[in-house]
């Protein structure tokens, strides 16, 4: 493969030219620039992208690292992140710690040795232990889908207790007197907070924590979901209503319904959160709690951007929260 010596051997000027014409190209007159282009082409000469980033000190890589991206709401975020990313000539690096915290620390180790810009971390590890020893490489991060414990890092989240608030009201407004909340991880705030968003909305209707059936679960995917509609179906009393802590569990409950005869909603109705794209296309088209899950991502890496290119150290670290939005489909309904 040619390199860049080959390139000034060919157009008969120094290495350094060379390098002027790639990276400053109106220092060079324009004859010599057509000679070393020439000779660029004639020799398929590409540069090397890695060493002018260990030159540099960092890459033009930006990393996002989120819990499951088998979870459309993160290719959502993803796509947010790439699009603020590409208009600033930067890649992006996706990579999923499946919700271990193991796993995160080992990206976050190969983010570090691979010099890259900045991350974006929706974060596995509960404790921040991860982050803390990560934040040692003096590389910027931004929280994703996390509200920042403290003031020394940026963070883009949604109002989650707001959330649960919105899809528990509405269904209490219906009618319902009796929600089974299918539940994620513990340890993951956003599950905790959306089921305070639904006590809260149970207590503004009168109705005591009673009122709440929790029914848990350790992943937040179909299968979880198929399992927690089994679960629901042998409680007696059965809760006429079902929210679920994410669109994946949701359609898993209502395949579970579905396969039991129980009809949704006039038997039992379901709201989701998220509004992924499979929602409004189930069998019975779900209710949900969106999240604007594509402008989080781009916030994030603004914010990221920003902190990354601040050279007067003028940045100041911020805490951005989103709003949730209801969106009314065919899977909820007053009980009958």
């Amino acid at each position: 493969m040619a390199g860049i010596k080959d390139v000034a051997r060919q157009a008969g000027v120094s290495v350094g030219t060379v390098s002027n014409v790639i990276n400053r190209p109106e220092a060079v007159l324009p004859d010599t620039r057509a000679r070393v282009l020439a000779a660029i082409e004639e020799l398929g000469y590409v540069r090397s992208e890695s060493a002018r980033q260990l030159r540099a000190g960092r890459s033009r890589i930006m990393a996002l690292l989120v819990l499951d991206m088998g979870n459309p709401f993160f290719v959502d975020i993803a796509r947010g992140a790439e699009r603020a990313a590409r208009e600033a000539g930067l890649g992006v690096m996706v990579c999923n710690s499946g919700q271990s915290q193991e796993e995160e620390a080992e990206y976050l180790g190969l983010f570090a040795e691979q010099r890259v810009c900045g991350v974006l971390v929706t974060p596995a590890d509960a404790t921040g232990g991860n982050l803390e020893a990560f934040a040692r490489h003096r590389i910027p991060h931004v929280l994703v889908d996390r509200v920042a414990s403290s003031t020394d890092v940026c963070a883009v989240s949604v109002d989650d207790v707001r959330g649960g608030m919105l899809a528990v009201g509405h269904l209490v407004s219906a009618g319902h007197r009796s929600v089974a909340y299918v539940s994620g991880p513990g340890d993951l705030h956003q599950i905790r907070d959306r089921r305070q968003g639904a006590l809260t909305a149970l207590t503004e209707a009168g109705l005591g924590p009673e009122a709440l059936v929790e029914i848990p679960s350790e992943r937040l995917d179909v299968a979880a979901g198929r399992d927690a509609g089994a679960r629901l179906l042998g409680l007696v009393p059965r809760p006429t209503a079902v929210f679920c802590a994410n669109d994946l569990l949701a359609l898993g409950v209502l395949q579970s319904l579905y396969a039991a005869g129980v009809r949704v909603p006039q038997d039992v109705a379901i709201v989701g959160y998220d509004d992924i794209e499979f929602a409004a296309a189930a069998a019975v088209p779900l209710t949900s709690v969106r999240q604007p899950a594509v402008v989080m991502g781009r916030m994030a890496a603004e914010l990221l951007l920003e902190e990354a290119d601040d050279e007067d150290r003028s940045h100041r670290h911020r805490s951005v929260v989103l709003q949730p939005e209801l969106v009314v489909r065919a899977s909820s309904a007053a009980p009958r």
